[in-house]
């Protein structure tokens, strides 16, 4: 180096002229080893001072880094594609739903799906040198530093996408000469591990690109693309490329659209079109579009391509159906995250469950599952409007609640809550949540989440088919609708029926049909020992307390917390299936943002009745549609099918349901008010008919979309082992001659195994005598006359049978096929004495006389002229129409003593004396004229009053003498009953 600096002051000498002498060249050399010198030592210096300053640079360097732990292929790729992406959700069949509703939407998409404009405007605008780096750019670092150190106005930044994707994956945002040395040594790594494809994709879909056209925030270039132009990512033009591409320096600064939705004025716009501008500019600079391209995209209208918001929010639009999605994957999700981690179902409780369901939520919101459910688009719009456009449900009624810390009164709507399933899988096809948006927190979803009372929507599924699974029932199995104590201490009956009133002796399918309360409770009484609710729990009752089990009131579904919408149909489901239980669900399946199955619903069932029971209480329920307590829906149905179901009304009327099935579906729905209270409201309809309509109204609509679905070509298959057996109406026995000879032997279907083995031995052969509607038992001595024959029903034996006591005469139906059956207990005391004499009156060619006093007697005897010509029986009309003569009657018990005779009435023979009466006043007129004449003048004045005193209803006239004699007899002057 020494020599090539002489060689330089060598050549530039001549220049210098004053340097040739001697002198000046001695001095010249001294110069330049002077000037050599100071150069060698500022070279040294400089050497040894870089040197020192590398060192303490790497020195320093490799403390900021010390901490970071070296990174493997697999940490980093998880690290690097841990970026949130929106779940979606689906009806059946793949039918798109929505988004789950985050905080930031994002939808990943591979790079081969973006297109090219894009990644070409991303490496202009952000990292030139992209494909030529390693994942720093040492002068562009030193630019930065530079920039930083001296606090320049001018900073033009320093990372490479590289460097971002690991700020924004694994780092943070700290400005930090500790983090920047981890940024570059793991960007640094990164590039060792991925190739540049793969680290472009990740940034694409890890950027924030703004809002969308409806408010929202949105990362990832797909998103970005449909969010402000409703296209996909690999369909961008140029303009629309570039203006992407420059969102991600000011996100929200760029953003084309507001926080609550719509696009900004023309003057906010302006910051974002500058910026697609200066993308433009630099793909240009980059040689990567041409001059023309460049031209036209300067001159694009990209303000008319932005979107206009549209209401495709999932929570907007499908409310109850995007909350209940949402929810039951969570409870999937949480018990797969648990399971992966070693706990079981059963551990799942208190906080743990609680932590889970935590990391389950934050999963559906981040993961970008892909979450299908069962429910058919098409059923759940079509119920949604019939449900939105019913006018039946009755009227609003005020309800205090607490506002703002004020108590106020509000209007309460009467509310719905409805499931349709499919029998066989157990899938719900659509549900009715409610009549609100179902999006505040107090609309909670009424078919799956409310728990109510369940009414006699119970019967079936805790009393009939228990029983007959039992062996303890069959559909002819006669049961008690009387009177009855069933719960001691009370004082009085219970239960009661809703109609207030009892049917005495009624076989179960039509107890079961009509609803009645007290034989069912009694059938429940006899079988609670056996815990019945245990078969609720094999049906999918999830909310049963203690007292379930043991009170008797439960079998008439008056439950200590209820049951939801769901589970009371889905139960009824269980007989619809011959018996098998499959549970019912709404999430078919769940993928991960790959595809591949995270869950996947396999349905199961569980064997809960025998089919033999499961047809008969289907057998059944098919006549409470056809002749019981919900016939109404018949005829509003637009399509005819195999039926089978049961009405249900809760404790003072505060819930009214109906329950339904047929070989396809099970659909059933409630109706009440959210704050319990009565139903009953003035009007036309009825409240269950308001719920039995809107039901009906809903499947309905589900017909119109489906009718192969909802009417089904075949009807339930009666299985092996189902008999039909004739039995006596009066026990449910083998029918006895007796039981045959009084016509009360009915015929209906039994399980083989349990048909009546035993003969009827109720019945007796005897006399009766019928007082009105009353029937008494006839003595030996009764007079044929006033009795007639007829089966006697001895009560011993019917309390010995059913186990009760009660009033005889209670156990009668009170139908005509009955009308010659008495209770043996049924008798009219005899007073031991004859009766006293009636009093009979004559009028109009009859006689007529009042009600005997004493309560023995049966009858009367009617004489004419001293000979009986007729009877009447005492709760007959107590009169008697004869030709002219003398008539009496006579008084009979039911010993058969007579009474004395009344008094003697005349008819015919009073009429002709009055008529020689007057025949004999003529002839006097006619012998004495002048009598007569003499007389007129007084005569017209005593006409006169007559006329004018004619007897009004206020003011009756007297009667003749003969009148007054009869009245005097009269059974009212005797202190009678007339």
């Amino acid at each position: 180096m020494k020599e090539a600096f002489r060689k330089l002051i060598e050549k530039v000498q001549p220049a210098f002229g004053f340097l040739t002498n001697r002198k000046a060249k001695k001095g010249a050399s001294i110069t330049y080893q002077v000037v050599w010198n100071l150069l060698l030592l500022i070279m040294i210096t400089v050497i040894l001072g870089g040197a020192f300053a590398g060192a303490a640079g790497a020195g320093y360097f490799a403390s900021l880094v010390k901490d970071e732990p070296i990174r493997s292929y697999e940490n980093m790729k998880k690290d690097i594609y841990n970026y949130e992406e929106t779940s979606q959700l689906y009806f059946a069949d793949d039918v798109y739903l929505g988004k789950v509703r985050t905080d930031l939407e994002r939808e990943e998409v591979k790079l081969d799906n973006v297109s090219e404009y894009v990644k070409d405007a991303v490496i202009a605008t952000e990292d030139e040198y992209f494909y030529e780096h390693d994942g720093v750019v040492p002068k562009a670092i030193m630019r930065a530093l530079f920039q930083e150190v001296t606090n320049s106005s001018t900073q033009s930044g320093g990372s490479t996408l590289t460097q971002q994707l690991i700020k924004n994956q694994i780092l943070t945002n700290e400005v930090s000469f500790d983090r920047k040395a981890k940024e570059i040594l793991l960007a640094l790594r990164l590039e060792r591990f991925f190739e540049k494809d793969e680290i472009l994709e990740a940034y694409l879909n890890v950027s924030t690109f703004g809002r969308n056209a409806e408010g929202r925030n949105v990362a990832g270039v797909q998103s970005a693309a449909q969010g402000l132009f409703g296209v996909d990512a690999k369909d961008l033009n140029l303009p629309q490329s570039a203006f992407i591409a420059g969102l991600p320096q000011s996100p929200f600064g760029y953003t084309p659209f507001m926080q609550g939705g719509g696009l900004k004025d023309e003057e906010s716009l302006q910051p974002g079109i500058s910026r697609m501008n200066t993308v433009l500019k630099r793909m240009y600079d980059d040689e990567r579009i041409s001059q023309d391209e460049y031209n036209k995209a300067l001159d694009y209208d990209i303000v008319g391509d932005f979107r206009k918001p549209k209401n495709d929010d999932a929570l907007e639009n499908y409310p109850y159906l995007t909350n209940e999605i949402q929810e039951r994957a969570k409870e999937l999700l949480a018990g797969i995250l648990a399971e992966q981690d070693g706990y079981e179902e059963k551990d799942l409780t208190g906080e743990l469950s609680e932590e889970y369901k935590t990391l389950a939520d934050r999963a559906i919101r981040q993961n970008g599952y892909r979450i299908h459910s069962t429910v058919d688009k098409k059923i759940y719009d079509a119920m949604q409007n019939v449900a939105a456009d019913y006018p039946n449900y009755g009227p609003a009624k005020p309800q205090l609640k607490t506002i703002d810390g004020k108590e106020q009164e509000v209007m309460e709507p009467v509310e719905v809550g409805a499931v349709l399933i499919e029998n066989s899988t157990g899938k719900i096809l659509s549900f009715v949540g409610g009549r609100g948006k179902g999006t505040s927190i107090t609309e909670v979803n009424h078919a799956t989440r409310t728990h109510r009372q369940n009414g006699s929507t119970m019967k079936p599924l805790l009393i009939y088919a228990p029983a007959m699974e039992m062996g303890k029932a069959q559909p002819g199995t006669i049961l008690p609708d009387v009177p009855l104590y069933l719960q001691p201490g009370l004082g009085r009956p219970w239960p009661n029926n809703y109609t207030m009133s009892y049917h005495g002796l009624v076989s179960a399918r039509y107890a079961l049909e009509q609803s009645f309360n007290v034989p069912a409770v009694k059938l429940y009484k006899d079988i609670v020992g056996q815990r019945p609710a245990k078969y609720l729990e094999e049906m999918g009752f999830t909310n049963l307390g203690p007292d379930d089990y043991t009170n008797l009131s439960t079998s008439i579904g008056s439950l200590q917390y209820g049951v939801t919408v769901e589970e009371n149909t889905n139960a009824y489901a269980t007989f619809a299936n011959g018996g098998k239980f499959v549970d019912a669900y709404i999430i078919e399946k769940i993928t991960d943002k790959e595809g591949n199955v995270v869950f996947e619903h396999k349905s199961e069932s569980e064997d809960v009745f025998s089919p033999q029971t499961a047809f008969l209480t289907l057998d059944m329920m098919r006549g409470v549609i056809n002749n019981g307590t919900a016939t109404a829906v018949k005829n509003r149905l637009k399509f005819s099918s195999d039926w089978a179901g049961k009405t249900g009304t809760g404790n003072d009327f505060h819930d009214s349901w109906f329950v339904a099935s047929n070989p396809n579906i099970t659909f059933g729905i409630w109706t009440g008010y959210d704050t319990p209270k009565s139903l009953k409201a003035s009007g036309n309809l009825s409240y269950s008919m308001r719920t039995n309509y809107l039901w009906a109204d809903l499947v309905n609509a589900a017909y119109d979309v489906n009718p192969e679905l909802m009417k089904p070509n075949s009807t339930f298959k009666r299985p092996d082992g189902i008999v039909s057996r004739s039995f006596c109406a009066i026990s449910g026995l083998l029918p006895s001659e007796a039981c045959s000879k009084a016509g009360l032997v009915d015929t209906d279907l039994f399980n083989a195994k349990f048909v009546p083995t035993q003969t009827d031995k109720s019945l007796g052969t005897g006399r009766l005598v019928r007082i009105g509607d009353m029937k008494y038992l006839a003595l030996e001595s009764t007079p044929e006359e006033f009795s007639e024959p007829g089966m006697v029903l001895d009560p011993d034996y019917i309390e010995q049978l059913f186990g009760i006591k009660a009033n005889p005469s209670d156990l009668i139906p009170k139908k005509d096929r009955w009308s010659n059956v008495l209770v043996a207990a049924n008798k009219m005391a005899d007073n031991g004495k004859a009766p006293g004499a009636p009093g009979i009156k004559a009028s109009g060619g009859s006689i007529s006389w009042g009600k005997h006093p004493e309560g023995d007697v049966i009858g009367y005897r009617i004489y004419k002229d001293g000979k009986k010509v007729g009877i009447v029986k005492a709760g007959d009309s107590l009169s008697y129409k004869g030709g002219n003569g003398s008539y009496h009657v006579t008084a009979v018990d039911i010993a058969g003593k007579e009474s004395s005779p009344s008094n003697v009435v005349e008819l015919g023979k009073k009429e002709a004396a009055e008529k020689e009466t007057a025949a004999d006043k003529d002839k006097s007129k006619d012998k004495d004229v002048k009598k007569q004449d003499e007389d007129k003048k007084e005569n017209e004045t005593e006409e006169k009053p007559k006329d004018e005193e004619k007897p009004t209803p206020d003011k009756p006239e007297d009667v003749d003498k003969d009148k007054k004699e009869e009245d005097n007899n009269s059974p009212a002057d005797n202190g009678e009953e007339s």
